[in-house]
């Protein structure tokens, strides 16, 4: 029996993109209903640089891989999804946009609950926990908060049909429309339950700061990022390795219950965008 191939993806603007090693696809629906295909082949720093392709070095470097793939994937999206009369971004605004997206998220996960934990006057482990529940807090909340949102829903939609074709090949099953639609749309390897992780180990990353400084603890909370990923990134894929143990299990349910808010069931036409751009990374 053939190995299994360890796919992945994520969503995009009324598509979805699928990475298999270092062949990546993304299919979107365009306005004329059809469904646009863009095929490439990415020289993967990790195979260039031997130890970066070690455990815990992996996780940094699929991190910033998948965010630079993330954004470009984003940036056509968006302009294929607009069809060819619409006025179509521009590399300058996309990246800009970006910028500022960055900025509101380190100023909405890091620093907004550090100012609010130093608010209560609170030192020690109790800090870093009270400081840790905070930003669990406000990220759950922002979730809830942009899943009203309609563009945001058909995200997730789509985040849905992802999961759903991955766990239907996983299984064993031909890749239709109707098998791919008896599947769930929580997976296990999902950047959602990776995100959650990442916020409890920064907890326990977090308590090795010492000092009491406001500034130097903002400091050192964006310096030890990519330590806490690459940690992050190993529990992730020993939690998809081993689904029963208890231990792990227990690391990864919560970001499944937090799945059921970042994935929605799709329709056929989304599912039948993720099967296309899945085929054409295995191809």
């Amino acid at each position: 029996m053939a190995k299994k191939l360890h796919i992945g993806g994520q969503a995009v603007i009324e598509g979805v993109l699928m990475k298999n090693d270092d062949k990546i696809a993304i299919a979107v629906r365009r306005p004329d209903k059809k469904i646009s295909i863009k095929k490439e082949k990415k020289t993967l720093i990790s195979k260039r640089i031997k130890f970066l392709g070690w455990p815990f070095f992996r996780g940094v470097v699929n991190l910033v891989e998948m965010l630079v793939m993330g954004i470009e994937a984003l940036n056509y999206s968006a302009n294929e999804s607009l069809g060819e009369k619409e006025t179509k971004i521009t590399k300058t605004e996309f990246a800009i946009t970006t910028i500022i997206a960055i900025a509101v998220a380190v100023g909405l996960f890091v620093f907004l609950p550090l100012y609010l934990t130093k608010v209560t006057q609170t030192k020690g482990v109790l800090f870093n926990l009270i400081d840790g529940v905070i930003r669990v807090v406000i990220f759950i909340i922002y979730i809830l908060a942009i899943s009203l949102l309609k563009d945001v829903r058909r995200l997730f939609e789509y985040h849905g049909a992802e999961h759903k074709t991955v766990n239907c090949y996983e299984d064993g099953k031909k890749l239709t429309v109707a098998n791919v639609k008896k599947y769930t749309t929580l997976h296990r390897r999902c950047g959602t339950t990776f995100l959650l992780i990442v916020l409890v180990t920064s907890i326990i990353i977090f308590s090795f700061i010492v000092s009491d400084s406001f500034w130097m603890k903002l400091a050192g909370r964006i310096l030890l990022l990519p330590v806490i990923a690459g940690i992050s990134y190993e529990l992730l894929k020993l939690g998809a390795k081993f689904p029963k143990s208890t231990l792990l299990n227990i690391l990864v349910w919560p970001g499944l219950g937090l799945q059921k808010i970042t994935t929605k069931e799709p329709d056929k036409r989304q599912i039948e965008v993720a099967i296309a751009a899945f085929k054409a990374v295995v191809k």
